[in-house]
């Protein structure tokens, strides 16, 4: 019950945190050029690797059964800091807002969880996401960042604000029902 409570008050902070971020996907396609990381193909990482000398992008399915798997594993080249929007981009990722938030809230990542989903609660409640406002604090994607070396923590800001360091990892992780609680390690 406590992890539920925790996972429960995490998601407001979260979008409170996500809605104080400034620009969306369109704003980014005039960012600097010399902000971003000089990057080279995105490399295949085997599966849990930590070995990505640039940027770990991973999306996690978790519990989801989606039509698709949107699941990524990969290694972004970059030398320098880079653009989290341009390391999934470049990775293959593509992401999806809401009607209210913009790209400061992810509601679909490749695609899932589609419309015609049927997500269940822990309390038998049937959910579809149409990605209007906050996806439902059952099933929603969460984003997490690793440091070169650290652990997996929450990200304190969003997709087109947050910058990414060679060494780090971004993650993708749908949760539902409160599973998973945070990535694997």
């Amino acid at each position: 019950m406590t992890s539920r409570l925790a996972a429960l008050a995490a998601v407001p902070l979260l979008a409170l945190a996500l809605a104080g971020c400034a620009g969306t996907a369109d704003d980014q396609s005039g960012t600097d050029a010399s902000a971003s990381a000089s990057a080279t193909e995105a490399p295949a990482v085997e599966a849990g690797s930590d070995s990505c000398e640039g940027v770990r992008v991973i999306v996690d399915a978790g519990d989801l059964e989606p039509a698709t798997d949107p699941s990524t594993d990969a290694c972004v080249g970059a030398d320098a800091p880079i653009a989290a929007l341009d390391a999934l981009a470049e990775a293959g990722v593509e992401t999806e807002g809401t009607e209210e938030y913009g790209d400061q809230i992810v509601c679909r990542v490749n695609g899932e969880p589609a419309e015609d989903l049927t997500i269940t609660a822990a309390d038998g409640t049937e959910y579809h996401e149409t990605c209007a406002s906050m996806p439902a604090a059952f099933a929603y994607w969460a984003l997490w960042v690793k440091t070169a070396g650290g652990e997996w923590g929450y990200a304190q800001e969003g997709l087109s604000t947050l910058e990414l360091a060679p060494g780090e990892s971004v993650q993708l992780l749908f949760t539902l029902n409160d599973q998973p609680a945070s990535p694997a390690a």
